[in-house]
């Protein structure tokens, strides 16, 4: 694929507002990304906030620094963007190809690796000194590329989708897909970047942030009722969703829907 294939994939990233913003991926690429995002800091202040665990792993483009992989994590990372930088990203869901593909996902697990460690001709595509518009341009294309050497894994893709299910077995899964349990254990953790039972648990936390989220405004204000919420998110009771809320986040629930509405 041409970068004129992509330019007219999702808004002008210059006339994007402040704050953080998504749009989907050309049609081509639907099966293999989530979706394409910026941040965008307007001058004035630093800011800083969490990256949740998502389940997803993330080619990232940044000012000055280029391309790197943010891989697939399961608990809170601190992040800090500069005032007056916008942030491009393209987002791979469970058993999608893109990042990690030549070296299992868990490789990249918990950790943010430069493009320049990976295939060269990336980092050299996507160097730190380009405008954002023509960095997503550039991203998609070398996201095609990456996409046509390893497609996505199908049925890591269909095991996500049952466990997005709280009470499904990974054995019933394992045996739905066609699969072992040991096959889909280490096939999931080569494709997604852990085992099931933690991609379980991570879609699960997604779903709850996802509530908390909509419950959040508007009006602006933090969730209320989240016993409420737990439950439609899949967990067994309040003190169920604390225990999973601290570790995924680092926060109580009360608190970490206080930060979000923030």
């Amino acid at each position: 694929m041409g970068s004129q294939a992509h330019t007219t994939a999702g808004p002008a990233v210059r006339d994007l507002p402040p704050g953080y913003t998504e749009w989907p991926a050309p049609a081509a690429l639907r099966h293999a990304i989530a979706c394409l995002w910026a941040q965008v800091t307007p001058g004035g202040s630093t800011r800083r906030g969490l990256v949740l665990p998502d389940a997803c792993a993330d080619l990232i483009w940044e000012p000055g620094r280029g391309a790197y992989v943010a891989g697939p994590d399961t608990g809170p990372a601190p992040t800090e963007m500069p005032a007056g930088t916008i942030i491009i990203g393209v987002r791979f869901g469970p058993g999608g190809g893109g990042p990690g593909r030549g070296r299992a996902r868990r490789a990249v697990r918990h950790r943010r690796v430069a493009a320049r460690e990976g295939r060269r001709g990336e980092a050299r595509r996507l160097p730190g000194t380009l405008d954002p518009d023509t960095a997503v341009v550039r991203a998609l294309d070398v996201v095609a590329g990456l996409v046509a050497d390893g497609a996505p894994d199908p049925a890591l893709a269909w095991a996500a989708e049952l466990l997005e299910d709280p009470q499904a077995r990974t054995e019933e899964v394992a045996e739905q897909i066609g699969l072992s349990e040991r096959q889909l254990r280490r096939r999931c953790h080569d494709a997604v970047g852990y085992g099931p039972k933690t991609l379980q648990r991570v879609l699960r936390f997604r779903r709850f942030v996802a509530q908390i989220d909509a419950a959040a405004g508007p009006p602006r204000g933090p969730a209320r009722d989240l016993a409420t919420i737990a439950a439609r998110a899949g967990y067994a009771d309040q003190a169920h969703l604390t225990r999973e809320c601290r570790a995924l986040a680092g926060l109580t629930p009360a608190a970490l829907a206080r930060q979000r509405a923030s």
